[in-house]
């Protein structure tokens, strides 16, 4: 017997994991195009660089004495310019436990040639967060976007350590709590959680990550993209809205339009209970549903935005690699074909299944409507094979 054609479709089919949904009501016509055409170097566009970051902080409670940049390149730039800057003073953890963590493993080892230690995980699982030296650097991801596998909190992380840490927090951030005092270095895309446009990314310092900017030179030449300082000192102007290359103001200003959206619905309280009541709408869906289970088993550790999930039908799961992996193409096929749900697609590297954003600019009665349009692409899929 097939599946019946639901009768009703998410309102905003849209549950890509990056770039992610626009916020409920987004229109271009909210956006304030006054400072297009507009040099970002003139003192208003520098006045709305400087409001983004006044709102940033503001909406996150960045402690007063964090320093926060707008930088090139997304969260990856964010990262990177992190690493090549600062990393090298003292030995290094390497956390990975999906994709974009062993990207950043591969910048310490290959690219950098770092004293390092890596601590892995398989997809749907955590690397052993009790093994990290307080003597090291640490870098990792708050939230594995890929994997659907978070931090379940900073516990782990020493107050009195002595290195630095290094979170790209960029699935996590706006969704999830951050331990600011355990964070050195936090970056983000703001293209994630609060569904902006992409290329920029932010940088967060502590006064710990500036001391390591302004103490340690890395015996490496750095690009002019991730110079963060000038004569020893840091340089200010990056984060007060001189950015180091030209920036997209039209984007900048769909993130002032995101941030006042957050503010108006009560701030980050309201976004975390957003992401977290879709989180829980989708998980119901999952607890019913026999072909379906989340990839990470622990439920500790699922994160409330990147919601991974694998196919456990028997038939599908008992499929090599490559069948699964068509499998998953066919239904992302006939979802999109009826406009009920875009780009929801595990990862490339990840294991073969789906990924559906559940960030806080997804509406809750999208993600229920979601879930018999799931189960209707499922039949017609497998009844085709």
């Amino acid at each position: 017997m097939t599946e019946p054609t639901p009768a009703v479709r998410p309102a905003r089919p849209h549950f890509s994991s990056g770039p992610c949904a626009k916020r409920p009501g987004w229109s271009p016509e909210n956006l304030n195009t006054t400072p297009l055409g507009r040099s970002h170097r003139s003192k208003l566009g520098k006045s709305r660089l400087g409001e983004a970051i006044d709102r940033t902080r503001a909406i996150l409670a960045v402690p007063d004495d964090y320093r926060i940049g707008i930088v090139p390149a997304s969260d990856t730039g964010a990262v990177e310019m992190a690493m090549w800057s600062m990393l090298g003073a003292r030995p290094v953890d390497m956390l990975a436990w999906e994709s974009f963590g062993q990207g950043w493993v591969t910048d310490a080892v290959k690219q950098l040639g770092l004293d390092a230690r890596v601590l892995d995980a398989p997809y749907g699982e955590i690397a052993d967060l009790s093994a990290v030296d307080p003597s090291h650097d640490v870098v990792f991801t708050w939230n594995g976007t890929t994997s659907g596998v978070r931090v379940p909190d900073a516990n782990w992380i020493s107050g009195q350590r002595e290195g630095l840490t290094i979170c790209d927090a960029t699935s996590a951030i706006f969704a999830q709590t951050l331990d600011w005092p355990k964070l050195d270095v936090v970056t983000y895309s703001w293209q994630k959680v609060l569904g902006g446009e992409g290329a920029h990314g932010v940088l967060i310092l502590s006064p710990r990550a500036v001391e390591r900017l302004e103490s340690y030179t890395p015996p490496r030449p750095l690009p002019k993209l991730f110079r963060l300082t000038k004569g020893g000192k840091l340089i200010d102007g990056i984060f007060e809205g001189a950015t180091i290359n030209t920036p997209s103001m039209l984007c900048v200003e769909d993130y002032i339009d995101a941030l006042k959206w957050a503010s108006g619905l009560g701030g980050l309280a309201a976004l975390h209970a957003r992401a977290d009541r879709n989180a829980a709408a989708l998980a119901a869906w999952v607890e019913q549903t026999p072909w379906i289970d989340f990839l990470c088993g622990d439920p500790a550790l699922r994160s409330n935005t990147s919601v991974c999930l694998k196919i456990t039908d028997a038939d599908i799961a008992a499929r090599d690699e490559t069948d699964q992996r068509a499998f998953v193409k066919s239904m992302e096929k006939l979802l999109e074909a009826e406009e009920a749900a875009f780009d929801i697609g595990g990862y490339r590297d990840a294991p073969p299944g789906l990924r559906i954003w559940c960030g806080a600019t997804i509406d809750a009665s999208d993600i229920e409507a979601l879930g018999p349009w799931l189960d209707w692409a499922f039949a017609k899929a497998k009844a085709a094979l």
